[in-house]
């Protein structure tokens, strides 16, 4: 057997110790003599600043006046709110007592109108247009009166020929009215029968443009219809550029001009006796641009019965108009409101004719 199984406990042990010894005192050798480590803190940054009490109480004090001026600003603006409000009611009040005291001359014109037709029969009112109907008696012949306020331009139009739309075609104002959803119509220009067909007298204007291109005047033919703007224009123009120069809207021709800025002009003898009495349709105009459509009955074209135009012309005078035009008459004839025929047509029945005049609610 070896040696090694008879080395005993103890001696290990000592041996161990032995081994280790020199390790432990190093150890203990520093340990002894290396100085600790040590944590340097600067403490002082988070020492709270002696002033802060001071500074605290700046930013309250800047706080209370930021909240009392802000309060102020708005007592202020509160203030201007009640103010503003207050002040558009006196100019909302004083601009309506000024629109009503600028309405008050047209009223009172107009009062002055309608006290010489008497009172309406019938009315017809929108904000694009206003009729009234009248009745007219003044002995020698009776027929209507229709005052037209056109309030757009765009109330009133023309329209020319049938639905086709064909050179020479006609239809009744009944017809023309239904037709375009007008209110009321009447009839407009004259007409020449010929070629197959009934085409308008001389100068038509219609749809921005001339129909059959211009016409001078010529014998006591005129011209009529209204402008862009909506004012009754018409007369005698012997070149296109004085037509032009009114930029119309829509017109026709017939015979003859009877007022002129409020004078009556020169009827021809022709017209004066041929015929002397008859169905009449005349357009005027006052001063303030309404219009007056006076339609007169006869019971046929022979000159027996109806108004002759001097009569026209001097009641026409006197009710105010400064211009008025003898539109076709007779058995043309024809004055359309709210979907009826109101006047009583000398041929027995409407006659259809190429234009007509045509009035919109």
């Amino acid at each position: 057997m070896s040696k090694l199984k008879y080395i005993r406990p103890k001696q290990v042990n000592r041996l161990f110790m032995l081994a280790i010894a020199p390790f432990i005192g190093m150890l203990l050798c520093m340990w002894l003599l290396t100085e600790p480590p040590r944590i340097t803190l600067h403490s002082s940054e988070y020492v709270a600043d002696s002033h802060i009490a001071e500074q605290s109480a700046k930013i309250k004090d800047d706080l209370g006046q930021a909240a009392a001026a802000a309060k102020q600003t708005v007592s202020s603006i509160e203030k201007t709110a009640v103010l503003y409000q207050q002040t558009t009611a006196k100019v909302g009040s004083l601009l309506g007592k000024a629109t009503t005291q600028a309405a008050k001359p047209e009223q009172i014109y107009n009062r002055r109108i309608t006290s010489k037709l008497g009172a309406p029969i019938e009315t017809v009112h929108s904000d694009r247009i206003r009729i009234e109907l009248y009745k007219v008696n003044p002995g020698p012949y009776h027929g209507y009166a229709m005052k037209v306020k056109l309030k757009d331009p765009s109330a009133m139009s023309m329209s020319l020929g049938s639905e086709s739309g064909k050179p020479g075609t006609v239809e009744t104002t009944m017809r023309a009215v239904s037709r375009h959803g007008a209110v009321a119509g009447i009839n407009a220009g004259g007409y020449a029968d010929g070629n197959g067909g009934r085409f308008p007298l001389g100068t038509t204007f219609y749809e921005g443009r001339y129909v059959s291109g211009f016409q001078p005047s010529f014998k006591d033919l005129a011209f009529v219809g209204m402008s862009t703007s909506g004012k009754l224009i018409g007369g005698k123009f012997y070149s296109q550029q004085q037509l032009d120069r009114l930029s119309p809207k829509f017109g026709a021709t017939f015979v003859p001009v009877l007022l002129q800025n409020g004078r009556k002009t020169t009827i021809p003898e022709k017209w004066r006796s041929t015929p002397a009495r008859a169905p009449r349709t005349v357009i005027g105009n006052y001063k303030d641009d309404q219009l007056l459509i006076l339609v007169t009955e006869g019971y046929d074209e022979n000159g027996r019965s109806g108004a002759t135009l001097q009569e026209l012309q001097n009641k026409l005078l006197k009710l105010g108009v400064i211009d008025a035009y003898n539109l076709d008459g007779g058995g043309s004839s024809s004055l359309v409101l709210n979907g009826r025929v109101v006047n009583k047509p000398s041929d027995g029945q409407l006659r259809p004719v190429p234009t007509h005049f045509l009035f919109f609610k």
